[in-house]
């Protein structure tokens, strides 16, 4: 799996990161998992044509709380939160990699956290 990861947060930082996480509902249904939205203009023509039946897109980041260094790991995959499977779930594009690491990174940022 190919992932962008933040590494040796520190405790206070990395509750600042979920709690914020938390209140803008990016919550999954599993305990650690975030859905970061994918922005409709990054779609590929196939997502696009998908967006009613699979849609909407999200990357998932989960977010690793250990003794030896707090992580976010931000999988560089586009999945479709009404499907599993099926041709429009792939890697993300150069774009799609782009805007979301910039994304997640001004996320953290605009916490005032540095990393």
């Amino acid at each position: 799996m190919r992932t962008y990861l933040i590494q040796d947060l520190y405790d206070d930082d990395y509750d600042k990161i979920v709690a914020a996480f938390n209140e803008l509902d990016f919550k999954s249904l599993l305990d650690d998992i975030y859905y970061l939205p994918l922005p409709a203009e990054l779609l590929q023509p196939e997502q696009r044509d998908h967006l009613e039946e699979c849609g909407p897109y999200f990357m998932a980041l989960e977010t690793l709380r250990h003794a030896a260094g707090n992580q976010l790991k931000l999988e560089l995959l586009v999945r479709g939160r009404k499907k599993i499977r099926c041709s429009c779930v792939c890697y993300a594009t150069a774009s799609q990699r782009k805007h979301m690491i910039e994304y997640l990174d001004q996320f953290i940022e605009e916490l005032e956290i540095s990393v």
